[in-house]
């Protein structure tokens, strides 16, 4: 069965931000390849959401590497996989905890 993704509003509020700076800061086919990327990851998650590593620290939270410098965070149950947050892996790794 294929689960619904769900969103956070604190996941798509990174996300809003992080299109905004490749776009600014790289270009729009840099920002695509990103977004391409994401979505082959959510396409893996919504098969298979045991096959990335749980956290060591919350149970039942795990994490996607989208690229070296993004790691997406997610939950789920049997019906949905929610979205928590989407982190830059270049911040100092307390930052993350307020978005948990």
């Amino acid at each position: 069965m294929k689960r619904k993704v769900v969103v956070t509003k604190t996941a798509e509020n990174k996300l809003e931000k992080l299109f905004d700076y490749l776009v600014k800061k790289w270009s729009l086919k840099v920002k695509n390849e990103f977004i391409e990327r994401l979505n082959d990851s959510i396409a893996v998650l919504e098969k298979q959401p045991e096959i990335f590593p749980e956290s060591k620290k919350i149970k039942g939270l795990r994490k996607c590497v989208i690229t070296k410098q993004t790691t997406l965070f997610y939950r789920f149950n049997s019906t949905r996989i929610y979205i928590v947050t989407v982190f830059d892996t270049r911040q100092h790794p307390k930052k993350l905890k307020k978005d948990l």
